[in-house]
């Protein structure tokens, strides 16, 4: 028999769920406490990285149904949103979200709904793409230098160079440099293919 659980958050302690689950019970859906998940926690954190939402994952089962009141209370942006109901739906969990009527998302109106969501998620992915790639351009552009800084200067990529000539392993360079061995490998091949004619 399908159980019916709610999950109910909050973004700090000063807050209370009890609008939440009043708001639950005022739509009709009569639900053991038990099966009410509350959480403190800010909106900003992924949803897979909230401990009381992981624990109901782990509760749900096919033909079950998850109550929310919005659908931020699934996720801190469109995307975690539509990967959250994603989860949901391949446990074979119904959503219902209250804010949307009360329409299960896996319904066709929910899939409707979620394939606006979606397109949104979508939209908002290709538009930090366009802003990442517009301030790399940029950068270039005014001759920054763009990913991490050099772990050994010129100097020191030299010193590399005569200990690897005077025949320190490049385990025992890397400790002196306080670096990786790759590091070392990468200073000893760059060296040798600018030698080549």
């Amino acid at each position: 028999m399908p159980r019916t659980f709610a999950y109910v958050r909050v973004s700090t302690t000063g807050q209370t769920t009890e609008n939440q689950i009043q708001e639950i019970q005022a739509a009709g859906f009569h639900i053991e406490p038990r099966r009410i998940v509350t959480e403190t926690i800010s909106g900003s954190i992924a949803i897979a990285r909230r401990r009381g939402f992981i624990r109901l994952m782990d509760k749900l089962e096919a033909g079950d149904v998850l109550i929310v009141t919005k659908l931020d209370r699934l996720g801190r942006d469109a995307i975690d949103v539509s990967t959250t109901v994603g989860k949901l739906e391949e446990l074979g969990a119904r959503v219902h979200c209250l804010a949307l009527g009360g329409v299960d998302l896996a319904s066709s109106a929910g899939k409707m709904t979620m394939n606006v969501i979606n397109a949104v998620a979508q939209f908002e992915r290709d538009l930090l793409i366009e802003r990442t790639q517009s301030g790399l351009k940029r950068a270039r552009s005014e001759g920054k230098t763009l990913g991490r800084p050099a772990r050994l200067n010129e100097t020191r990529k030299q010193d590399v160079l005569k200990g690897l000539a005077n025949g320190l392993n490049v385990s025992a360079l890397a400790r002196k440099f306080q670096t990786s061995r790759q590091t070392i490998m990468r200073v000893r091949d760059d060296s040798s293919r600018s030698v080549r004619p």
